[in-house]
């Protein structure tokens, strides 16, 4: 059976524990007394800090993530992303669903809900240094490491789509402080980087945590080492990027240094790399954590916890559960409608993927032909995506089918690309990437498979990103990088790459290898790219028959466009601050260009 921390609020869980205690319901003070039970164990405060974890962001259960506000995915028409891509961000609005909003790239990312949790962390921490009398020192020791890595994970994600951040690590008393406090302005870029990443750096330093947990661990699913560790390297890694780590950030002119370092310095680079390094060298190479053998099965509910998983996020099906299912995928399957056909990769992505001799399709000598576009090519491609006559069979699925997206007047599919309003993609493709092939699509939140924040692949790409910018591309950098295309069935890189010619090669290792799992937008925001392929329009994979009317011509591939406006400004490297957040903190400062 699947241990897992308790995710229901706490206010049930305390009224079940008090329910069964005489003495509490014949005592008057109940209001004192409950928050002094609350504190009076560790079980009792146990229940506060799991309604934390349960707060973090279930990036499963929503029809819209961060893909959509990239060049990889083509996105419906009704949601936020459709008004990001037209260049249509205002700070005016509080609206942060999915259906059409114009707050930005959000992706359950909001400045209320943050720091609503990040209150709650304060809170936690404060309690049980009160009343540390009441807890055992291993259990202070790491259940105060774990909230602070929480909060410096809320920080972070709020961080990577605002900026500088107002930091603050106690809990209110609005009795007793004066407006200066109660008004806390934003930090600066460079602060906000310091303040998360000191606080992972003593987590891992504590050494309180464990490196890892795996499955069947009864404390699976709460911070360890590596995650601490994973998420300083990559924090490091965005703030050495180009969008901030220069003499003017890319989201504009920035007199209060909250959009960026405004300067440049090496050092970034060579920080995110070391932190990186102690990674894979304390934690990497089959320690705690090493590449998972199979890369299409990477995300399925029986194998949680292996070797790759840094950083997750507890689903239990049915109890908190996952409905990925039904977003994504094939619409049609066997003749029945399943899926939303959110998940449509462009032609853009679809191209990135190697040949199985690990070249590029635009090497003359991959072998690629534009005609056979689908033939030859490396194992993530046939994991991943789903192309014109693609087998299609999971778990669920009583039998197999062939997915057809092509034109055909003869024996048309209900999966036949369209390029109308309907669910069917426009792309010609669909994706099974992190599908759960034990359920069957639009039963709900049926799926029991985590969601991983974090994977060892990202920590060896990240360590070859930040050392090849940092000295260039020595051996470890080969090392590296080699590791994550090896899993993947291709060869080494060829050796004596440039600086320039490495960089290339992580950039496009990085959009494959990572693709449909909500990176490619920060990858595009900090190389300071979105404005080249953000600002042109997307393609599809036309397929139709030269003699369409019997098909005895010859099937004809044509890469078409979409047609769907993009635009991209430079403001939009960061979101707006919340109109409303400015007006009730008048020391809140707004991000360039709103």
């Amino acid at each position: 059976m699947k241990r897992y921390i308790t995710l229901l609020p706490v206010a049930v869980l305390l009224l079940t524990i008090l329910s069964c205690k005489k003495d509490f319901l014949e005592n008057t003070d109940k209001t004192k007394l409950t928050d002094d039970l609350q504190w009076s164990s560790e079980g009792n405060a146990d229940l506060f800090l799991n309604d934390i974890y349960s707060a973090l962001p279930n990036y499963w259960n929503q029809p819209e993530n961060l893909d959509n506000f990239t060049d990889d995915n083509d996105a419906g028409f009704y949601y936020t992303s459709y008004n990001w891509k037209q260049g249509i961000v205002e700070a005016s609005s509080n609206d942060y669903t999915i259906w059409g909003g114009i707050t930005g790239s959000g992706d359950l990312t909001n400045w209320p809900a943050i720091f609503t949790n990040i209150r709650k962390c304060n809170t936690f921490i404060a309690a049980v240094r009160n009343n540390a009398k009441n807890f055992s020192p291993e259990w202070l020791n790491k259940r105060l490491d774990e909230a602070r890595f929480i909060r410096a994970f809320f920080y972070s994600e709020l961080w990577m789509h605002i900026g500088g951040l107002p930091i603050i690590t106690a809990p209110a008393e609005r009795r007793t402080m004066d407006s200066a406090a109660i008004y806390t302005p934003r930090s600066t870029f460079a602060e906000t980087v310091e303040f998360i990443t000191a606080q992972l750096d003593s987590i891992v330093k504590d050494n309180y945590l464990p490196p890892k947990y795996n499955k069947g661990d009864a404390a699976a699913g709460r911070a360890t080492l590596g995650a601490a560790l994973a998420l300083k390297g990559w924090v490091e890694l965005y703030a050495a990027s180009p969008a901030f780590n220069d003499a003017q950030p890319a989201a504009g002119n920035d007199p209060h240094k909250v959009a960026g370092y405004n300067n440049y310095d090496a050092q970034r680079w060579a920080k995110a790399a070391a932190s990186f390094k102690q990674f894979i060298d304390s934690y990497g190479n089959g320690r705690a954590y090493e590449l998972f053998p199979d890369p299409s099965a990477i995300w399925y509910e029986a194998n949680e916890y292996h070797s790759e998983v840094v950083w997750d996020r507890q689903v239990v099906a049915n109890t908190m559960g996952s409905s990925f299912e039904q977003y994504g995928g094939p619409v049609w399957i066997n003749g029945a409608y399943y899926t939303w056909g959110n998940y449509c990769p462009t032609q853009e992505l679809v191209d990135q993927f190697f040949m199985a001799n690990g070249k590029s399709i635009t090497d003359p000598a991959s072998g690629y032909d534009p005609q056979r576009p689908y033939v030859g090519r490396e194992k993530r491609f046939y994991d991943w995506i789903v192309y014109d006559g693609a087998p299609y069979k999971m778990t669920w699925m009583d039998k197999g089918d062939t997915i057809y997206t092509r034109i055909d007047k003869v024996r048309p599919s209900k999966n036949q690309i369209d390029f109308g309003t309907d669910d069917v993609s426009n792309t010609g493709y669909y994706f099974k990437k992190r599908l759960n092939p034990l359920v069957r699509p639009g039963g709900g939140a049926v799926s029991g498979a985590n969601f991983i924040y974090y994977r060892y692949a990202e920590v060896l790409l990240g360590y070859a990103e930040a050392q090849n910018e940092a000295t260039g591309p020595d051996a470890s950098v080969y090392t590296a990088i080699n590791q994550v295309r090896k899993r993947a069935g291709l060869p080494d890189l060829v050796p004596g790459l440039s600086q320039a010619e490495m960089r290339a090669a992580i950039h496009h290792e990085r959009r494959v290898e990572l693709c449909f799992e909500n990176k490619r937008f920060y990858d595009i925001i900090r190389w300071k790219t979105a404005n080249t392929v953000m600002n042109v329009d997307k393609h599809a994979m036309k397929i139709s028959n030269t003699v369409p009317d019997n098909n005895t011509g010859v099937w004809k591939y044509e890469i078409v466009p979409l047609n769907h406006p993009h635009v991209f400004t430079r403001k939009m490297h960061l979101n707006p601050v919340p109109q409303d957040v400015i007006d009730r903190n008048p020391r809140i400062v707004q991000n360039p260009g709103y």
